[in-house]
């Protein structure tokens, strides 16, 4: 099998450990800063959790509705030594196969040759209660009201920060104010996932399942690598994930970030399942021919009927679950398929040497 080199080597283990308390905080980052905002006031954050004082500058794909990608083999490039590489769904169903030692192992423990990949969006942690607590807390400072109708803050929850300072909350009029709240309202955001340490509710006790299982789990998420590590790190499920992708990655959309990581578990998009709980994120992995397990609870029931299975608790699933998906893979209504002729035997002829 041909060996791709992705842009973003990751090292051995996906988890750096934290600097100890008896050094600076500020000595391994001494230049990093936040960006100085229009009105001239320098936006810091303090970071009480982890210790640091300083910290990089804060993503922009928190508040932002991402495209689905991976519509008709689209993908993404890569760079190896002979130059550029284009990276698609059939290219790593064909390149990411089983060797021979892989299949026997596989055919022993048949879990194993699964992959899961978790979002991190309401999948690991419950992201919804933070984003909403965000806008709560800039309308109190912006002295405005947030409605308390379920489908405006539907909207506010799943919408972009732009579409909903211009269009639901009529908030911002000008760049510059558009600006200074979305820059606000990020902060807000990661104040308060700096003191999340709780996952979903079932989510370690079917981890450690999967785990007895053998069957390799990779998380993917929009936020950055440190926040990202640090969240799993104060919820103790770092042990879980053999593999993270995050925006250093530097996909373009939510199915590259499924891709990347089927490449980092080495399982082929095809082997590989999605916990989600956005019918885009099942859409997404959907076109890069995975399967898709949604959690009922930020969508209902009748919004996730695309996905192979849909639960409302992970209490509700076992790993015989994984294995019935793959069951009848490939005998769709439109899948290709061997049409069998039967032929009749032909008849014996009697002659005068059959009788005598």
């Amino acid at each position: 099998m041909e060996s791709c080199s992705f842009r973003t080597a990751t090292s051995p283990s996906p988890f750096p450990s934290a600097p100890s308390s008896s050094s600076s905080p500020r000595a391994p980052y001494p230049n990093l800063r936040f960006a100085r905002a229009r009105n001239g006031r320098q936006m810091r954050m303090r970071r009480m959790a982890s210790g640091f004082d300083a910290f990089p500058p804060l993503p922009g794909k928190v508040f932002v509705e991402e495209t689905i990608g991976a519509e008709y083999g689209e993908g993404f490039e890569t760079f190896r030594m002979d130059g550029p590489l284009n990276i698609d769904v059939d290219y790593l169903n064909e390149k990411l196969q089983e060797c021979f030692l892989q299949r026997i192992r596989h055919a022993m423990k048949p879990d194993e040759a699964f992959g899961l990949i978790f979002s991190w969006d309401n999948v690991i942690a419950d992201t919804d209660s933070l984003k909403l607590d965000a806008w709560r807390q800039l309308a109190l400072e912006e002295g405005k009201d947030i409605p308390t109708a379920a489908h405006i803050q539907k909207s506010i929850i799943h919408g972009a920060a732009d579409h909903v300072l211009r269009k639901v909350l009529y908030w911002a009029k000008e760049d510059d104010q558009m600006e200074r709240l979305k820059a606000r309202l990020i902060e807000l955001y990661y104040e308060s996932l700096f003191k999340l340490d709780t996952p979903v509710e079932g989510l370690r006790e079917w981890l450690d399942a999967v785990r007895t299982a053998g069957i390799p789990c990779a998380v993917a998420s929009s936020l950055d690598r440190r926040c990202m590590v640090e969240a799993l790190d104060r919820m103790s499920l770092s042990k879980y994930f053999k593999a993270i992708v995050t925006d250093e990655d530097d996909m373009e959309s939510i199915a590259h970030r499924f891709l990347s990581a089927a490449v980092k578990l080495d399982r082929k998009p095809s082997k590989c399942i999605v916990f989600e709980d956005d019918p885009r994120g099942v859409t997404a992995a959907h076109n890069c021919t995975m399967m898709a397990v949604s959690l009922i609870g930020a969508h209902p029931a009748y919004e996730l009927e695309q996905a192979d299975l849909a639960v409302a608790r992970y209490s509700e699933l076992s790993v015989i679950n994984l294995r019935r998906m793959f069951a009848h893979k490939g005998l769709s209504f439109m899948d290709m398929q061997k049409q069998i002729i039967e032929r009749s035997p032909p008849k014996r002829k009697l002659t005068v040497d059959t009788i005598f």
